[in-house]
């Protein structure tokens, strides 16, 4: 049969269905002008017309253009993988994702001739496009309980959920009532509950942080989980500034000023029992302002003693030390390290009826009912060293400061060590024996280090092996390399390494487990303190007193099953 004359007008499928005498071209010409004002897809708006049915324009898509047929009836939308494509390319390029593996992506399309939609997936997740033909109806109605479904942990949530924030500053909620009108134009339906299924999506999958991040060609969001960033979307660059400003918004920042860092925090609020803080720091980047907002959630900070990892030796001493009328306690370790959760669990031990707390912190990153919180601010003069001063006169009990930086501060929270109050601080050092020298070099006299400090920990977070774990060999050799002992190395337990499914996203890692150096300051330590000791022979001195340092502590988690040797070698690698 000869080739139809085919309108210069047509392309994709519509040019093949005439070329191949299936559609005649003036009905390819109106049909694609009836789907173009309707702004429905090419393929729905021929189906509607009764000229084919969705199964015959399937079929010659298939065949026609080489690309495998799949009957979407089979197929289950909760087992479809979320949170690759977004919701908004899903419904306005009518496709769906069927399937991940790796780098490859499969999408089910009813027109595979539409080049601009396999381009736009391939650029929001830069993974390998394979294109499956499906039916137009069934592609239809699976996409519809694809959103219905992703949309389900939004239903409880309303627009007013957000924002429900409280400040002390009067001067910013001045402001914020300011923007108000500059707000009404960022409240748009499809910004706010696309900002709201990235919250949620983050606080669901247990992330730490969001990043969002603008470039000159594109616009990505990154979750930080167990202590790794990973991309989680691309949308669309031209909704970057609406998000930016509806972020601000909702956070009581400034709007208008897109040249300086700010910080603010805001409020989501889940359930009437159940709400997560935000706490949201912006960034003046050369295309836009990147915007992180890490997730305080309440919860973290009454998992208890037991839920962080503490062996029992460990917590014996830690409670001790906290548990005494006075002295000081200070936690180390790197930003990002747990710092803040292991200084909240010890609050909330302490935190009884006939106890008076008072924190000092920069800012206050959990709400603690009966605890009274402090938030320091340098431009008005309430630093650290102030507020302290203030809860001495304040009748305290128990005293955190969120962090030593200067000799003020060390000298002010000593003294209180020293009066009968106890003193809970941390440091920035890599372990709990070089923290004394690090008071040291600020300028703090070695007696009042010996007198008020009782007890230091550094800490580390380990990613946590993941249910699909598996039995690994190891070479003796390694395990004597990594600090294993030789009599640890009896054949009573097994080291395991890291696989990947679904639950942990093919990382083999989920959740964290928390590696400690708990060392009690004793008599002989304070008197190589006051001899000025270097580190070196207080950590020796700590090894002789049976305190075990972060990489013994490391390895004790890796005979225990709870993380691999590979991850422990990573964070204690010093």
């Amino acid at each position: 049969m000869a080739a139809a004359t085919v309108s210069t007008g047509l392309s994709g499928l519509a040019r093949s269905l005439v070329q191949q005498g299936l559609l005649i071209d003036a009905d390819a010409d109106a049909i694609q002008a009836q789907a173009t004002a309707s702004k429905v897809s090419f393929v729905s708006q021929l189906i509607q017309s009764n000229k084919l049915n969705a199964l015959q324009v399937a079929e010659f898509a298939s065949q026609n253009f080489g690309f495998p047929l799949l009957d979407l009836s089979t197929v289950d939308a909760d087992h479809l993988p979320k949170g690759v494509l977004d919701a908004s390319i899903v419904q306005s390029r009518r496709i769906l994702a069927l399937y991940q593996r790796g780098t490859h992506l499969f999408i089910a399309t009813s027109d595979p001739t539409n080049l601009q939609t396999l381009n736009d997936v391939r650029f929001q997740t830069n993974h390998t496009v394979e294109q499956v033909v499906v039916e137009d109806n069934k592609l239809g109605k699976l996409i519809e309980k694809f959103v219905e479904s992703s949309d389900t942990s939004m239903k409880s949530l309303d627009i007013e959920d957000i924002g429900d924030l409280e400040f002390t500053d009067d001067e910013t909620q001045a402001k914020a009532k300011q923007d108000e009108s500059a707000s009404a134009e960022i409240d748009d339906a499809p910004v706010v509950k696309y900002l709201q299924k990235i919250l949620m999506d983050a606080i669901n999958g247990g992330a730490s942080d969001i990043h969002f991040e603008p470039y000159e060609k594109f616009f990505r969001i990154r979750y930080r989980t167990d202590g790794i960033l990973y991309e989680v979307a691309q949308p669309p660059l031209a909704i970057k500034d609406k998000i930016s400003s509806r972020i601000k918004v909702i956070s009581k920042l400034d709007i208008a000023e897109k040249r300086v860092p700010q910080d603010g925090r805001m409020k989501l609020v889940l359930s009437k029992n159940r709400a997560i803080d935000f706490r949201v720091s912006t960034l003046p980047t050369l295309y836009g302002e990147k915007i992180v907002m890490r997730i305080l959630d309440p919860s973290s900070a009454t998992l208890g003693i037991d839920a962080l990892g503490y062996d029992p030796d460990q917590k014996e001493a830690l409670l001790n030390a906290v548990e005494r009328p006075y002295g000081m306690v200070l936690v180390t370790g790197p930003t990002g390290s747990g710092k803040t959760v292991s200084l909240y669990t010890c609050l909330n031990i302490l935190n009884k009826p006939g106890v008076n707390i008072s924190t000092a912190e920069d800012p206050a990153e959990i709400n603690l009912p009966g605890v009274n919180q402090v938030n320091v601010n340098d431009k008005a003069g309430l630093t650290f060293a102030a507020a302290l001063k203030s809860f001495l006169r304040q009748d305290p009990d128990v005293i955190m400061v969120g962090e030593i930086r200067d000799l003020e501060t060390a000298d002010i929270a000593i003294k209180a060590a020293q009066t009968g109050h106890m003193v809970l601080s941390t440091l920035h050092t890599n372990d709990a024996p070089a923290t004394l020298t690090r008071l040291m070099n600020m300028g703090v006299a070695p007696f009042n280090i010996a007198s008020s400090v009782i007890m230091i920990t550094a800490q580390r977070l380990a990613r946590r092996l993941c249910s699909c774990k598996k039995p690994i060999d190891i070479p003796r050799e390694a395990l004597l390399r990594a600090g294993f002992a030789e009599e640890e190395l009896d054949g009573s337990w097994q080291p395991y390494g890291h696989t990947g499914c679904e639950k942990c996203k093919g990382s083999g890692y989920k959740g964290r487990v928390g590696i400690y150096q708990v060392m009690p300051i004793t008599d002989e330590m304070s008197r190589l303190i006051m001899k000025n000791g270097t580190a070196h022979d207080i950590a020796d001195q700590a090894r002789r007193e049976g305190v075990q340092d972060l990489r013994q502590a490391g390895l004790r988690k890796v005979r225990a099953g709870l993380t691999s040797l590979e991850e422990i070698e990573a964070v204690t690698n010093e």
